[in-house]
Protein backbone atom coordinates (compact mmCIF):
# COMPACT_ATOMS: atom_id res chain seq x y z
CA UNK A 1 0.00 0.00 0.00
CA UNK A 2 1.71 3.48 -1.18
CA UNK A 3 2.17 6.27 1.39
CA UNK A 4 1.39 9.44 0.21
CA UNK A 5 1.93 12.70 2.14
CA UNK A 6 0.55 15.30 0.25
CA UNK A 7 1.65 19.34 0.77
CA UNK A 8 -0.67 21.72 0.07
CA UNK A 9 -1.34 25.47 0.73
CA UNK A 10 -4.98 24.90 0.94
CA UNK A 11 -8.01 22.24 0.79
CA UNK A 12 -11.20 22.36 1.19
CA UNK A 13 -13.46 22.36 3.40
CA UNK A 14 -10.57 24.05 5.45
CA UNK A 15 -8.75 26.80 3.54
CA UNK A 16 -9.99 27.58 -0.34
CA UNK A 17 -9.52 30.36 -3.01
CA UNK A 18 -9.87 28.12 -5.95
CA UNK A 19 -10.13 24.52 -7.31
CA UNK A 20 -6.86 23.42 -5.52
CA UNK A 21 -8.82 22.96 -2.44
CA UNK A 22 -11.05 20.96 -4.23
CA UNK A 23 -8.86 18.66 -5.57
CA UNK A 24 -6.34 18.05 -2.44
CA UNK A 25 -10.02 18.25 -0.28
CA UNK A 26 -11.26 15.17 -2.43
CA UNK A 27 -8.88 13.10 -3.83
CA UNK A 28 -7.02 11.42 -0.44
CA UNK A 29 -10.51 9.50 0.09
CA UNK A 30 -10.66 8.73 -3.37
CA UNK A 31 -7.34 7.31 -3.32
CA UNK A 32 -8.04 5.15 -0.29
CA UNK A 33 -10.37 2.92 -2.74
CA UNK A 34 -7.43 2.56 -4.67
CA UNK A 35 -5.29 0.97 -1.86
CA UNK A 36 -3.05 4.18 -1.31
CA UNK A 37 -3.23 5.65 2.05
CA UNK A 38 -2.94 9.15 2.32
CA UNK A 39 -2.16 12.31 4.47
CA UNK A 40 -1.93 16.00 3.65
CA UNK A 41 -0.45 18.89 5.21
CA UNK A 42 -1.19 22.38 5.32
CA UNK A 43 -1.05 25.68 7.05
CA UNK A 44 -3.53 26.32 9.89
CA UNK A 45 -4.99 29.55 8.84
CA UNK A 46 -7.15 32.07 10.89
CA UNK A 47 -10.08 30.46 9.59
CA UNK A 48 -9.74 26.86 10.36
CA UNK A 49 -10.57 25.87 13.70
CA UNK A 50 -8.98 22.93 16.19
CA UNK A 51 -12.02 22.32 18.44
CA UNK A 52 -12.34 19.31 16.35
CA UNK A 53 -9.03 18.91 15.42
CA UNK A 54 -5.94 17.01 18.26
CA UNK A 55 -2.62 18.02 18.85
CA UNK A 56 -0.76 15.58 17.82
CA UNK A 57 2.61 17.24 17.95
CA UNK A 58 4.11 20.28 20.45
CA UNK A 59 7.14 22.53 19.61
CA UNK A 60 8.14 21.17 16.70
CA UNK A 61 11.38 23.66 15.92
CA UNK A 62 11.62 24.18 12.07
CA UNK A 63 15.24 26.05 11.58
CA UNK A 64 15.71 28.07 8.56
CA UNK A 65 19.56 28.56 8.83
CA UNK A 66 19.84 30.46 12.46
CA UNK A 67 15.61 31.38 12.28
CA UNK A 68 13.75 29.09 14.68
CA UNK A 69 9.94 28.71 14.08
CA UNK A 70 8.29 27.00 16.77
CA UNK A 71 5.16 24.95 15.36
CA UNK A 72 2.57 22.32 16.24
CA UNK A 73 0.99 20.09 14.19
CA UNK A 74 -2.87 19.34 14.55
CA UNK A 75 -4.66 16.35 13.12
CA UNK A 76 -8.39 17.13 11.91
CA UNK A 77 -10.84 14.62 12.70
CA UNK A 78 -11.75 12.99 8.90
CA UNK A 79 -11.22 9.97 6.70
CA UNK A 80 -7.98 10.65 5.88
CA UNK A 81 -5.02 12.56 7.84
CA UNK A 82 -5.08 16.51 7.48
CA UNK A 83 -2.27 18.00 9.43
CA UNK A 84 -2.43 21.22 10.70
CA UNK A 85 1.02 22.91 10.98
CA UNK A 86 0.40 25.92 13.66
CA UNK A 87 2.69 28.76 13.49
CA UNK A 88 0.70 31.71 14.57
CA UNK A 89 3.06 34.06 13.15
CA UNK A 90 2.97 33.32 9.84
CA UNK A 91 -0.40 31.93 9.21
CA UNK A 92 -2.84 33.40 11.76
CA UNK A 93 -3.59 36.73 9.29
CA UNK A 94 -6.78 37.34 7.92
CA UNK A 95 -5.98 35.72 4.36
CA UNK A 96 -4.17 32.41 2.70
CA UNK A 97 -1.61 34.41 0.62
CA UNK A 98 -2.50 38.12 1.50
CA UNK A 99 -4.62 41.17 2.22
CA UNK A 100 -6.15 43.94 -0.27
CA UNK A 101 -5.12 42.83 -3.32
CA UNK A 102 -0.94 42.72 -2.39
CA UNK A 103 0.76 39.58 -1.48
CA UNK A 104 1.82 38.94 2.31
CA UNK A 105 5.95 40.12 2.08
CA UNK A 106 6.88 37.13 3.95
CA UNK A 107 5.65 34.60 1.93
CA UNK A 108 8.56 33.30 0.87
CA UNK A 109 9.48 32.05 4.36
CA UNK A 110 6.08 31.05 4.83
CA UNK A 111 6.14 28.66 2.82
CA UNK A 112 9.58 27.68 3.25
CA UNK A 113 8.44 26.92 6.63
CA UNK A 114 5.66 24.36 4.97
CA UNK A 115 8.11 22.61 3.43
CA UNK A 116 10.53 22.01 5.88
CA UNK A 117 7.88 21.34 8.54
CA UNK A 118 6.84 18.44 5.62
CA UNK A 119 10.30 16.74 6.31
CA UNK A 120 9.78 16.46 9.62
CA UNK A 121 5.74 14.96 9.42
CA UNK A 122 7.67 12.48 7.33
CA UNK A 123 10.39 12.09 9.88
CA UNK A 124 8.00 12.02 13.26
CA UNK A 125 4.35 11.43 12.34
CA UNK A 126 4.10 10.08 8.86
CA UNK A 127 6.04 8.30 7.17
CA UNK A 128 5.53 8.61 3.37
CA UNK A 129 6.83 6.57 0.48
CA UNK A 130 5.58 9.79 -1.64
CA UNK A 131 5.75 13.18 -1.12
CA UNK A 132 2.92 14.53 -3.64
CA UNK A 133 3.24 18.37 -3.59
CA UNK A 134 1.09 20.89 -5.17
CA UNK A 135 1.81 23.78 -6.99
CA UNK A 136 4.58 26.69 -5.69
CA UNK A 137 3.57 27.18 -2.69
CA UNK A 138 5.20 23.03 -2.09
CA UNK A 139 7.98 23.76 -4.56
CA UNK A 140 10.53 23.80 -1.94
CA UNK A 141 9.84 20.41 -0.74
CA UNK A 142 11.55 18.32 -3.42
CA UNK A 143 14.44 21.35 -3.44
CA UNK A 144 15.43 20.38 0.07
CA UNK A 145 15.07 17.10 -0.33
CA UNK A 146 17.30 16.93 -3.28
CA UNK A 147 19.72 19.61 -1.62
CA UNK A 148 20.13 20.19 1.81
CA UNK A 149 18.90 16.95 2.94
CA UNK A 150 20.25 14.81 -0.13
CA UNK A 151 22.41 12.52 2.21
CA UNK A 152 19.65 12.69 5.46
CA UNK A 153 18.81 8.44 5.20
CA UNK A 154 15.55 8.92 6.60
CA UNK A 155 14.15 10.89 3.56
CA UNK A 156 16.83 9.53 1.25
CA UNK A 157 14.19 7.25 -0.21
CA UNK A 158 11.21 9.15 -0.46
CA UNK A 159 9.98 10.05 -3.85
CA UNK A 160 8.33 13.36 -5.09
CA UNK A 161 5.60 14.01 -7.61
CA UNK A 162 5.05 18.38 -8.73
CA UNK A 163 1.13 18.92 -9.66
CA UNK A 164 0.96 22.17 -11.38
CA UNK A 165 -2.68 23.08 -11.05
CA UNK A 166 -1.96 26.44 -12.20
CA UNK A 167 1.37 27.41 -14.26
CA UNK A 168 1.00 31.26 -13.84
CA UNK A 169 1.48 31.13 -10.63
CA UNK A 170 4.87 30.62 -9.80
CA UNK A 171 6.63 31.77 -6.48
CA UNK A 172 8.53 34.66 -7.75
CA UNK A 173 10.85 36.02 -5.20
CA UNK A 174 14.12 38.36 -5.40
CA UNK A 175 17.66 35.85 -5.03
CA UNK A 176 18.88 38.09 -1.87
CA UNK A 177 15.94 35.40 0.26
CA UNK A 178 18.17 32.46 -0.03
CA UNK A 179 19.95 32.68 3.22
CA UNK A 180 16.32 33.34 4.84
CA UNK A 181 14.62 30.37 3.68
CA UNK A 182 17.93 27.65 4.34
CA UNK A 183 18.89 26.95 1.12
CA UNK A 184 21.90 26.25 -0.78
CA UNK A 185 22.67 29.00 -3.58
CA UNK A 186 24.27 26.95 -5.85
CA UNK A 187 20.33 26.03 -6.69
CA UNK A 188 20.09 29.20 -8.33
CA UNK A 189 21.01 28.78 -11.79
CA UNK A 190 18.86 28.33 -15.36
CA UNK A 191 19.72 24.32 -14.34
CA UNK A 192 17.73 24.69 -11.00
CA UNK A 193 15.70 27.61 -9.21
CA UNK A 194 16.97 30.61 -11.07
CA UNK A 195 13.96 32.47 -13.11
CA UNK A 196 15.08 35.38 -15.55
CA UNK A 197 17.03 36.67 -11.97
CA UNK A 198 14.24 35.85 -9.74
CA UNK A 199 14.32 33.03 -7.35
CA UNK A 200 11.27 30.41 -8.85
CA UNK A 201 9.41 28.16 -6.42
CA UNK A 202 7.21 26.40 -8.62
CA UNK A 203 10.77 25.52 -10.28
CA UNK A 204 11.70 23.97 -7.84
CA UNK A 205 9.18 21.89 -8.30
CA UNK A 206 9.62 21.07 -11.56
CA UNK A 207 13.48 21.09 -11.39
CA UNK A 208 14.11 18.57 -8.44
CA UNK A 209 10.79 16.47 -8.66
CA UNK A 210 10.71 13.14 -9.90
CA UNK A 211 7.77 12.99 -11.62
CA UNK A 212 5.70 15.98 -13.02
CA UNK A 213 1.50 16.41 -13.64
CA UNK A 214 -1.24 18.85 -14.61
CA UNK A 215 -4.51 18.35 -14.09
CA UNK A 216 -5.89 17.55 -17.80
CA UNK A 217 -4.52 15.91 -21.22
CA UNK A 218 -4.43 18.78 -22.79
CA UNK A 219 -2.65 21.06 -20.49
CA UNK A 220 0.13 18.98 -19.82
CA UNK A 221 0.73 19.52 -24.23
CA UNK A 222 -0.63 23.13 -24.25
CA UNK A 223 2.04 24.31 -20.97
CA UNK A 224 5.20 22.27 -23.41
CA UNK A 225 4.53 25.53 -25.93
CA UNK A 226 5.28 29.43 -25.54
CA UNK A 227 2.15 30.73 -25.92
CA UNK A 228 0.82 28.91 -22.34
CA UNK A 229 4.49 27.98 -21.21
CA UNK A 230 5.05 31.02 -19.02
CA UNK A 231 8.53 31.23 -19.82
CA UNK A 232 9.06 27.50 -18.28
CA UNK A 233 8.10 25.79 -21.40
CA UNK A 234 11.59 25.07 -22.19
CA UNK A 235 11.75 23.41 -19.02
CA UNK A 236 8.94 21.45 -19.12
CA UNK A 237 9.67 19.96 -22.53
CA UNK A 238 12.91 19.10 -21.55
CA UNK A 239 11.20 16.70 -18.73
CA UNK A 240 8.27 15.91 -21.76
CA UNK A 241 9.01 12.07 -19.93
CA UNK A 242 8.15 12.54 -16.71
CA UNK A 243 5.19 14.85 -17.15
CA UNK A 244 1.73 13.84 -17.91
CA UNK A 245 -2.07 15.16 -17.39
CA UNK A 246 -4.71 13.67 -14.92
CA UNK A 247 -7.85 15.63 -15.11
CA UNK A 248 -10.01 16.85 -12.29
CA UNK A 249 -12.68 14.92 -10.92
CA UNK A 250 -15.77 16.15 -9.50
CA UNK A 251 -17.09 15.31 -5.77
CA UNK A 252 -20.92 14.54 -6.90
CA UNK A 253 -21.66 14.40 -3.28
CA UNK A 254 -21.44 18.40 -3.48
CA UNK A 255 -22.07 18.96 -6.94
CA UNK A 256 -25.40 16.93 -7.73
CA UNK A 257 -29.05 18.69 -8.45
CA UNK A 258 -30.89 15.46 -7.14
CA UNK A 259 -29.11 16.14 -3.82
CA UNK A 260 -28.51 19.63 -3.57
CA UNK A 261 -29.65 20.80 -0.53
CA UNK A 262 -28.53 24.80 -1.16
CA UNK A 263 -31.00 24.60 -4.24
CA UNK A 264 -34.73 25.91 -3.84
CA UNK A 265 -35.79 22.82 -5.80
CA UNK A 266 -34.66 19.48 -6.92
CA UNK A 267 -34.20 18.06 -10.16
CA UNK A 268 -32.77 15.32 -12.37
CA UNK A 269 -32.55 14.32 -15.59
CA UNK A 270 -35.43 12.06 -15.09
CA UNK A 271 -37.50 15.07 -14.01
CA UNK A 272 -35.95 18.25 -14.92
CA UNK A 273 -39.01 20.46 -13.50
CA UNK A 274 -37.03 21.22 -10.62
CA UNK A 275 -34.41 23.24 -12.63
CA UNK A 276 -37.46 25.45 -14.02
CA UNK A 277 -38.57 26.26 -10.25
CA UNK A 278 -34.69 27.01 -9.89
CA UNK A 279 -34.20 29.72 -13.05
CA UNK A 280 -37.00 31.61 -11.41
CA UNK A 281 -35.76 31.79 -7.92
CA UNK A 282 -32.43 33.31 -9.90
CA UNK A 283 -34.11 35.34 -11.67
CA UNK A 284 -36.50 36.84 -8.77
CA UNK A 285 -32.86 37.13 -7.04
CA UNK A 286 -31.19 39.15 -9.44
CA UNK A 287 -34.11 41.21 -10.33
CA UNK A 288 -34.36 40.61 -13.71
CA UNK A 289 -37.28 41.18 -15.66
CA UNK A 290 -39.72 38.54 -15.68
CA UNK A 291 -39.54 38.06 -19.46
CA UNK A 292 -36.08 36.08 -18.55
CA UNK A 293 -38.03 33.09 -18.10
CA UNK A 294 -38.91 32.37 -21.65
CA UNK A 295 -34.89 34.08 -22.84
CA UNK A 296 -31.50 32.30 -22.28
CA UNK A 297 -30.41 33.04 -18.91
CA UNK A 298 -26.68 33.28 -18.92
CA UNK A 299 -24.70 31.79 -16.12
CA UNK A 300 -20.87 32.99 -14.53
CA UNK A 301 -19.36 31.96 -11.62
CA UNK A 302 -15.81 33.39 -11.78
CA UNK A 303 -12.42 35.02 -11.16
CA UNK A 304 -12.88 38.30 -12.87
CA UNK A 305 -9.42 38.62 -14.24
CA UNK A 306 -8.18 38.31 -18.07
CA UNK A 307 -7.22 34.54 -17.10
CA UNK A 308 -10.72 33.52 -17.10
CA UNK A 309 -11.76 35.76 -20.48
CA UNK A 310 -13.21 38.54 -18.42
CA UNK A 311 -11.74 41.27 -21.17
CA UNK A 312 -14.17 39.32 -23.64
CA UNK A 313 -17.53 39.01 -21.24
CA UNK A 314 -16.54 43.17 -21.14
CA UNK A 315 -16.62 43.76 -24.36
CA UNK A 316 -19.65 41.72 -25.55
CA UNK A 317 -22.11 42.24 -22.35
CA UNK A 318 -24.13 45.13 -23.73
CA UNK A 319 -24.76 42.99 -27.05
CA UNK A 320 -25.88 40.43 -25.13
CA UNK A 321 -28.38 42.26 -23.57
CA UNK A 322 -29.65 44.36 -26.40
CA UNK A 323 -30.43 40.90 -27.57
CA UNK A 324 -32.80 39.88 -25.02
CA UNK A 325 -29.96 37.28 -23.46
CA UNK A 326 -30.31 37.91 -19.79
CA UNK A 327 -27.17 37.54 -17.31
CA UNK A 328 -26.04 36.76 -13.86
CA UNK A 329 -22.56 36.78 -13.03
CA UNK A 330 -20.56 36.24 -9.21
CA UNK A 331 -16.72 36.47 -8.57
CA UNK A 332 -14.47 38.98 -7.54
CA UNK A 333 -10.46 39.67 -8.67
CA UNK A 334 -8.95 42.72 -10.19
CA UNK A 335 -10.43 45.68 -9.34
CA UNK A 336 -10.72 47.06 -12.91
CA UNK A 337 -12.65 44.08 -13.97
CA UNK A 338 -14.90 44.13 -10.99
CA UNK A 339 -15.83 47.60 -11.94
CA UNK A 340 -16.72 46.98 -15.40
CA UNK A 341 -19.31 43.86 -14.26
CA UNK A 342 -20.53 46.52 -11.76
CA UNK A 343 -21.30 49.00 -14.57
CA UNK A 344 -22.91 46.79 -16.84
CA UNK A 345 -25.39 45.73 -14.08
CA UNK A 346 -26.01 49.44 -13.69
CA UNK A 347 -26.48 49.97 -17.50
CA UNK A 348 -28.51 47.09 -18.28
CA UNK A 349 -30.73 46.47 -15.03
CA UNK A 350 -32.89 43.38 -14.86
CA UNK A 351 -30.89 42.00 -17.97
CA UNK A 352 -27.53 41.61 -15.94
CA UNK A 353 -26.94 41.20 -12.49
CA UNK A 354 -24.18 41.07 -10.56
CA UNK A 355 -22.27 39.77 -6.86
CA UNK A 356 -18.93 40.95 -6.08
CA UNK A 357 -17.81 38.22 -4.16
CA UNK A 358 -17.72 34.90 -3.35
CA UNK A 359 -20.89 33.07 -2.56
CA UNK A 360 -20.64 28.91 -2.21
CA UNK A 361 -24.50 29.03 -1.89
CA UNK A 362 -25.53 31.37 -4.88
CA UNK A 363 -22.90 29.74 -7.02
CA UNK A 364 -24.83 26.60 -6.51
CA UNK A 365 -28.11 28.19 -7.41
CA UNK A 366 -26.32 30.05 -10.55
CA UNK A 367 -25.72 26.42 -11.93
CA UNK A 368 -29.12 25.10 -11.24
CA UNK A 369 -30.64 28.64 -12.72
CA UNK A 370 -28.98 28.84 -15.94
CA UNK A 371 -30.05 27.54 -18.86
CA UNK A 372 -25.99 28.39 -20.47
CA UNK A 373 -22.63 28.60 -18.32
CA UNK A 374 -20.00 30.34 -19.94
CA UNK A 375 -16.13 29.84 -19.19
CA UNK A 376 -14.36 31.78 -22.11
CA UNK A 377 -10.60 31.41 -20.18
CA UNK A 378 -7.57 32.43 -21.89
CA UNK A 379 -6.03 29.47 -21.17
CA UNK A 380 -7.40 26.69 -18.42
CA UNK A 381 -5.52 24.19 -16.85
CA UNK A 382 -8.53 22.09 -15.46
CA UNK A 383 -11.45 23.70 -14.78
CA UNK A 384 -13.82 22.23 -12.71
CA UNK A 385 -17.15 24.60 -12.99
CA UNK A 386 -17.68 23.51 -16.25
CA UNK A 387 -18.34 20.33 -15.30
CA UNK A 388 -20.46 20.72 -12.81
CA UNK A 389 -22.68 23.07 -15.11
CA UNK A 390 -22.86 19.68 -17.10
CA UNK A 391 -24.31 17.66 -14.08
CA UNK A 392 -26.95 20.92 -13.35
CA UNK A 393 -27.92 21.35 -17.07
CA UNK A 394 -26.66 24.60 -17.98
CA UNK A 395 -24.75 23.86 -21.24
CA UNK A 396 -21.37 25.10 -21.02
CA UNK A 397 -20.21 27.50 -23.63
CA UNK A 398 -16.14 27.26 -23.66
CA UNK A 399 -13.10 27.94 -25.15
CA UNK A 400 -11.36 25.26 -26.36
CA UNK A 401 -8.34 25.06 -23.80
CA UNK A 402 -7.01 22.99 -21.44
CA UNK A 403 -9.42 21.11 -19.79
CA UNK A 404 -12.06 22.86 -20.94
CA UNK A 405 -11.13 21.17 -24.58
CA UNK A 406 -10.74 17.90 -22.66
CA UNK A 407 -14.35 18.02 -20.92
CA UNK A 408 -16.89 19.74 -23.23
CA UNK A 409 -17.58 17.80 -26.87
CA UNK A 410 -20.01 18.60 -29.77
CA UNK A 411 -23.37 17.32 -28.45
CA UNK A 412 -22.96 18.74 -24.81
CA UNK A 413 -21.67 22.08 -25.12
CA UNK A 414 -20.35 24.99 -27.43
CA UNK A 415 -17.02 25.48 -27.94
CA UNK A 416 -14.84 28.60 -29.54
CA UNK A 417 -11.00 28.52 -30.62
CA UNK A 418 -9.82 32.17 -30.78
CA UNK A 419 -8.95 34.65 -28.25
CA UNK A 420 -11.63 37.25 -29.48
CA UNK A 421 -14.86 38.77 -28.40
CA UNK A 422 -16.25 37.77 -31.83
CA UNK A 423 -15.37 34.42 -31.45
CA UNK A 424 -17.37 34.38 -27.84
CA UNK A 425 -20.02 36.09 -29.10
CA UNK A 426 -20.35 33.63 -32.12
CA UNK A 427 -20.48 30.45 -29.80
CA UNK A 428 -23.27 32.51 -27.71
CA UNK A 429 -25.31 32.90 -31.07
CA UNK A 430 -25.38 29.12 -31.81
CA UNK A 431 -26.23 28.33 -28.11
CA UNK A 432 -29.45 30.52 -28.19
CA UNK A 433 -29.89 29.44 -31.40
CA UNK A 434 -30.11 26.16 -30.37
CA UNK A 435 -32.03 27.08 -27.65
CA UNK A 436 -34.82 27.97 -29.48
CA UNK A 437 -35.21 24.18 -30.45
CA UNK A 438 -36.64 23.17 -27.26
CA UNK A 439 -36.47 19.32 -28.15
CA UNK A 440 -32.55 19.71 -28.89
CA UNK A 441 -31.96 21.87 -26.37
CA UNK A 442 -33.10 19.08 -23.97
CA UNK A 443 -30.97 16.19 -25.83
CA UNK A 444 -27.77 18.28 -25.29
CA UNK A 445 -28.97 19.20 -21.54
CA UNK A 446 -29.79 15.57 -21.05
CA UNK A 447 -26.67 14.36 -22.51
CA UNK A 448 -24.19 16.61 -20.45
CA UNK A 449 -26.01 15.61 -17.56
CA UNK A 450 -24.94 12.39 -18.14
CA UNK A 451 -21.24 12.85 -18.14
CA UNK A 452 -19.43 11.22 -15.38
CA UNK A 453 -16.41 13.06 -14.41
CA UNK A 454 -16.44 10.97 -10.87
CA UNK A 455 -13.08 11.05 -8.89
CA UNK A 456 -12.91 7.30 -8.95
CA UNK A 457 -11.25 7.47 -12.54
CA UNK A 458 -9.03 10.28 -11.78
CA UNK A 459 -8.23 8.40 -8.47
CA UNK A 460 -6.82 5.24 -10.38
CA UNK A 461 -5.14 7.19 -12.72
CA UNK A 462 -3.17 8.80 -9.55
CA UNK A 463 -2.19 5.66 -7.78
CA UNK A 464 -0.70 3.90 -10.83
CA UNK A 465 1.50 6.85 -11.54
CA UNK A 466 2.27 6.43 -7.96
CA UNK A 467 3.05 2.73 -8.29
CA UNK A 468 5.16 3.65 -11.60
CA UNK A 469 6.99 6.10 -9.50
CA UNK A 470 7.95 3.77 -6.81
CA UNK A 471 9.04 1.11 -9.18
CA UNK A 472 11.96 3.51 -10.32
CA UNK A 473 15.11 3.29 -8.92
Amino acid sequence: MPKILMVASEAAPYAKSGGLADVVGALPEALRVEGCETAVLLPRYRAIPLKSARRVYDHLPVWLGSARYDVAVYQASAAAPFYFLDCPPLFDRAGLYGENGADYPDNHIRFAVLARAALAVARHLFRPDIFHCHDWQSGLVPAYLRTTFSTDPTVLAIKTLFTIHNLGYQGLFPRSVLPEIALDARVFHPDGMEFYGMLSYIKGGLFYSDALNTVSPTYAREIQTPAYGFGLDGVLRARSQALCGILNGVDYREWNPETDALLPANYSARDLSGKQVCKQHLVNEFGLQPEAMERPLLGIVSRFTEQKGADLLEAIGGRLAQESVYLVALGSGEPEHEDVFRGLAAAWPGRIGVRIGYDNALAHRIQAGADMFLVPSRYEPCGLTQMYSLKYGAVPVVRATGGLDDTIEDGTGFKFWDYSPEALYGAIRAAVEAFGNPENWRAIMLRGMQKDFSWPVSASAYAALYRRLLRQP
